[in-house]
């Protein structure tokens, strides 16, 4: 709920704090007197747009912060976080927001920098304003089809069908697109093949093949060395194995100590046995190959003028050709895939229809259900005449969305046997608010907001109506912060709560805001909106008797 109004420099306000209390709080005082200054600044705080205007004439900025106190769990929680705003959760939010007068203005919560923007959206969770001519709410169809589904319990999350069914028709759409591009390009894609097929590239053969071509670019030169290797060390004299034999004559005449150093020319031996063989193989492989240099390099002119043609690297050929290949076979069965495909859609379509037609069941039950329970409510608000209805509507399949097939709209009669219509084109000022009174007393346990204003909601009435208003107010207040700007003493007298607006001043004229909290000052001002200027002792007698009547209730 909203725990706190700071307003400084707006309008005639130079600076005001309000502290405001859970329950039904009125705000009275004389036409003029600067009760719709408190509403503009509040709706400033919660993100309304920044009107120049508002500035007082000479100040250097307007400033207003509006603190509201909210459960751990409510959904400007939510919002904040998404928006990479850091508020811990049961913390008090704060929005703040100041203007300049040349229409610049800046935004907080919590000093935290904000768009107008997110604090438009966390404002809307906390406080809802209803004045005479409210252009939200019952005058927005755009918002009818969300408050039935907030009263019906209907999620405000979108149909999970729906998402299924744009899936299938997006998957559907891109089939057809890929099979249409494929079909023209069919030629190419099958000499393409046939190409790849022919050279049957392999992973890994450039690298082989440029190794040969290296070797064989050399092999002249490599076979010479190779044989003067050879040479070497198979000639007659082998200066190992000649010294080997020599200690093994006299190893029985040196000792043991001879047994390592002709071991070690054993082995020098036989390593040097190896290396022969395979010099003799390396020799025999190049002088014997089946391979050219004309070959190779014709093979490799084919694998890189291919590469070069499907823009990839040698290595990537195989799979070049493995794509090209499934691209052909899918074209020869882009019939069977989009025939699967398109018995997809219908599946996800009729999931949704289903969905939707259950969601549209509950939204009529609901609809039935709020209709009659707001024509009870009218009678008592000089509106017995009258009639509210729940309008809905299935559109035609292109303009089915996330949230269904349906249309929305409340619609209003305020004469027997008239058709209903759009409520700003029927009802008048007064009788808006009052419809949004009957509303909201219906449907008082569903939405965000704690916090619910009501500006002259009861406009044009007095009396018995003026005291059902209030009651009515009063009914709210008992799950909401309720505030209400009232001419009407009907209505105030109910309140738990009483500030009077009133202007001071002789050179320069100021708004200020004084709680009422001593008895007689309230009476007093009860009597004044009872008698006017000239307060009677009769008067004074009604307020107590209407100050009576709203402790009783």
């Amino acid at each position: 709920m909203l725990t706190a109004l700071r307003i400084h420099n707006v309008v005639l306000i130079e600076a005001l704090e309000i502290d405001f209390r859970k329950g039904l709080c009125a705000l009275t005082g004389e036409t003029g007197a600067g009760k719709s200054i408190l509403l503009d600044s509040l709706g400033l705080a919660i993100g309304a747009r920044a009107d120049s205007a508002l500035v007082r004439k000479g100040a250097e900025q307007a400033q207003v912060s509006a603190t509201f106190e909210i459960s751990p769990e409510h959904p400007a929680y939510e919002i904040l976080t998404d928006a990479d705003i850091t508020v811990e959760q049961g913390e008090d939010l704060i929005l703040r927001r100041s203007l300049t007068p040349d229409g610049r203005s800046k935004a907080y919560i919590n000093d935290q920098s904000v768009s107008a923007g997110l604090m438009r959206s966390v404002g809307d969770t906390l406080i809802e304003i209803h004045g005479q001519f409210d252009t939200q709410g019952l005058l927005n169809p755009s918002t009818h089809r969300h408050m039935l589904d907030e009263y019906a319990g209907i999620p405000a999350s979108p149909l999970k069908s729906w998402d299924a069914w744009q899936d299938a028709v997006r998957e559907m759409e891109a089939l057809k697109q890929r099979t249409s591009a494929s079909k023209t390009e069919e030629a190419y894609l099958r000499e393409a093949l046939e190409d790849l097929d022919k050279l049957d590239p392999q992973a890994g053969e450039e690298e082989e093949l440029a190794g040969l071509r290296e070797r064989l670019m050399n092999r002249e030169q490599v076979l010479e060395g190779l044989n003067a290797a050879y040479n070497a060390l198979n000639g007659e004299h082998d200066p190992v194995r000649s010294a080997w034999g020599t200690l093994e004559r006299i190893s029985d005449k040196i000792g043991p100590q001879a047994d390592p150093i002709i071991d070690a020319l054993d082995r020098a031996s036989s390593e040097i046995q190896d290396a022969v063989a395979n010099i003799q193989s390396l020799s025999a492989d190049l002088t014997e190959t089946e391979h050219d240099l004309e070959s190779i390099d014709d093979r490799l002119f084919g694998l890189r003028g291919q590469a070069r043609k499907h823009n990839c690297e040698v290595d990537e050929l195989p799979q070049i050709r493995e794509q090209l290949a499934q691209q052909l076979n899918d074209i020869e069965h882009a019939d069977d895939a989009l025939a699967d495909a398109i018995k997809k859609v219908e599946q996800a379509k009729a999931a949704y229809e289903k969905e939707a037609q259950s969601v549209h069941e509950k939204r009529k039950a609901a609809a039935m259900k709020l209709d009659g329970l707001v024509a009870q409510e009218l009678p008592p608000l000089k509106l017995e005449k009258a009639r509210f209805e729940t309008h809905i509507e299935i559109l035609p399949e292109d303009d089915w969305g996330p949230h269904g097939m349906d249309r929305v709209r409340f619609l209003v009669a305020t004469n027997p046997g008239a058709e209903a219509g759009p409520l700003n084109k029927i009802a008048s000022g007064g009788e808006m608010s009052r419809f949004m009174l009957a509303l909201k007393v219906v449907m008082a346990e569903v939405g965000t907001a704690d916090t619910l204003i009501f500006d002259e909601v009861d406009a044009g009435i007095g009396g018995g109506t003026a005291d059902a208003v209030g009651e009515r107010l009063g009914r709210l207040a008992s799950d909401k912060q309720i505030l209400v700007v009232t001419h009407a003493p009907q209505v105030a007298a109910r309140a738990g709560y009483h500030w009077i607006v009133q202007k001071d001043g002789d050179d320069v004229i100021r708004t200020s805001i004084i709680p009422l909290e001593d008895p007689q000052a309230r009476r007093e001002e009860i009597a004044r909106m009872l008698a006017g200027a000239t307060i009677t002792e009769e008067a004074r007698a009604a307020a107590n008797k209407l100050l009576e009547l709203g402790v009783a209730a």
